[in-house]
């Protein structure tokens, strides 16, 4: 798994802004510094997934046939690829080429988008919508190691995901049918261990000790809180 990410230079300073439990409002400083990603890792990564993401939804265009839903999928498509040109405007902001900070994310990560892809498009919809949701916020918490450029990246990645229509199309499949909702709280239980992986082998070190591990704690209690509401909004049993 090491072999994902590669050590660059421009070392920095780097502290990790979270929410505190119970009061979203405030943000609980954590140190983090050894363990947070270098700004190409956090950057390459993070440009390529929304590039996947946007792959993942463009092809459930051709199969849906239903224009409003085709309409559907084609804007939640579009704001996946709007955040991967912005990021890839902030790699190239700092003089890199994208393609290049990128690269070593591609395997990886579309092993990650195959093994998320369901059989059915409601299922791959789902997922799209539970691990970009729980990766965006992942990347937003990382953001603010990264002074200015993080700012930059936290407002990328938290503009608007267009994915509303998406949650309604499963929401509405649901409610017709019982082992709909079965089989998609099933399949959202299976997306959190790829994901949380995908999150974890971003740190470094990527094995990490009983002291690194109270550090990650609250992230990842985080993101599956976040996960848990997501799931319960749709209907779903997380």
């Amino acid at each position: 798994m090491a072999r994902w990410f590669f050590k660059r230079a421009r070392p920095a300073a780097r502290t990790l802004s979270l929410r505190s439990r119970g009061d979203a409002g405030n943000a609980q400083r954590v140190a983090f510094e050894a363990l947070a990603p270098d700004i190409d890792t956090f950057l390459g990564q993070a440009a390529y997934l929304q590039l996947g993401y946007f792959e993942t939804l463009s092809e459930l265009i051709a199969p849906t046939p239903e224009l409003s839903q085709k309409e559907s999928l084609s804007l939640a498509a579009g704001a996946a690829l709007l955040k991967h040109r912005g990021l890839v405007g902030l790699i190239r902001g700092r003089g890199d080429d994208a393609l290049d900070i990128m690269l070593p994310f591609r395997e990886p990560l579309d092993a990650f988008r195959r093994a998320t892809h369901g059989a059915r498009p409601l299922e791959t919809m789902l997922s799209v919508h539970i691990t970009a949701g729980m990766l965006d916020d992942f990347y937003v918490a990382l953001s603010s190691s990264y002074g200015e450029t993080g700012r930059e990246a936290a407002a990328i990645l938290g503009a608007d995901h267009d994915r509303q229509a998406l949650v309604d199309m499963i929401v509405a499949a649901i409610d017709s049918d019982d082992d709909w909702r079965a089989l998609l709280a099933m399949w959202g239980r299976r997306l959190v261990g790829d994901t949380l992986l995908i999150a974890r082998a971003a740190l470094r070190p990527t094995t990490l000790d009983a002291a690194d591990e109270q550090k990650v704690e609250p992230v990842f209690s985080d993101l599956l809180a976040a996960h848990s509401r997501r799931m319960g909004a749709m209907g779903l049993d997380a």
